[in-house]
């Protein structure tokens, strides 16, 4: 039998069967995994809370709490969203699948199990897992504002940094954060559309700030890719474009100049490419009468009063 992984991979199995539980945990114990066991929905929420598993098997069918259910709290914790979770059940009809993947399963297995095409699906779906994991974890050290949302307007994840922001910003229900109505029909609307289509609506943060969601398009199926800025309402980038006789786009480039920003870091947050900012870099060096973008900044501080 093939090994999962040569790392001991944390298996979660939910399940009220004995003889499914005897029986794949013996399985997976030799195929390299270390096991966890609920057998109930309820136990398996409580035990998530101490130890996350890299995958989870999951039976649809079980007394109190279902799997469904069961997933669909699990995927509402921000921490948990990226686990992926297989369903076990003898249901077969569509209709079960198509329940179980909205819940947010990421495969349906029917019982009786056929081993090999379990632990085949297991490498798989881990493999995947990993993949789009390293690349968030890539996007939290690359200090991006990010965050991805599904049709419903809920929250698949976001980077810390945007964490902040939004946490700042909206309310939240269970530790979840709540995205605002405006966003969920926005999203029914337009998102996945082609061509051009209007942004949706800033959300007015606490302190009266309004927070602007630009949409970058999908990740996934069912996974729409939003930037978060912070729109400029104290009126810093005003300031800019009068003090120093620059365009609404170079008083944006100046003003994440003065903020340390990179060029790729500009693109990323305005929308541009790397050479566009660089273009407008020599306009602002021009009407500044500086030569390199350190002297640009300190005279952008010194307009702002930071300096």
């Amino acid at each position: 039998m093939a090994e999962i992984a040569k790392a001991r991979d944390i298996v979660l199995v939910v399940d009220d069967s004995p003889e499914t539980l005897s029986f794949l945990t013996d399985a997976l114990e030799h195929s390299g995994a270390t096991v966890l066991v609920a057998t109930e929905g309820a136990r398996a929420l409580a035990l998530v809370d101490r130890i996350t598993p890299d995958i989870i098997l999951m039976d649809a069918v079980m007394p109190g709490m279902d799997g469904f259910e069961t997933c669909r709290r699990l995927k509402a914790n921000a921490a948990l969203s990226h686990v992926p979770v297989i369903f076990m059940t003898g249901l077969s009809e569509a209709e079960h699948i198509v329940e179980g993947l909205e819940a947010g399963g990421v495969d349906y297995v029917t019982k009786p199990i056929v081993l090999d095409v379990l632990l085949a699906r297991i490498r798989v779906h881990l493999a995947n897992a990993r993949t789009a994991q390293s690349a968030r974890l890539a996007l939290d050290t690359a200090g991006r504002y990010l965050l991805a949302a599904n049709g419903a307007g809920e929250i698949l994840w976001c980077t810390p940094q945007a964490v902040r922001l939004l946490e700042a910003a909206l309310p939240a229900q269970d530790g979840v954060i709540l995205l605002p109505e405006s966003l969920k029909v926005w999203l029914k609307i337009s998102a996945g559309q082609r061509g051009s289509i209007p942004p949706p609506a800033p959300i007015v943060a606490a302190d009266g700030q309004p927070l602007q969601l630009s949409y970058l398009g999908n990740t996934g199926e069912g996974e729409f890719l939003f930037r978060l800025t912070r729109e400029d309402s104290d009126g810093q980038e005003a300031l800019l474009r009068r003090q120093f006789a620059v365009t609404a786009r170079e008083a944006e480039v100046l003003f994440w100049i003065a903020r340390g920003k990179s060029n790729r870091d500009i693109g990323e947050i305005l929308g541009l490419s790397p050479r566009t900012v660089n273009k407008h870099l020599e306009q602002i060096y021009q009407k500044l009468g500086v030569e390199n973008r350190a002297s640009a900044a300190v005279m952008a501080l010194t307009a702002l009063g930071e300096a």
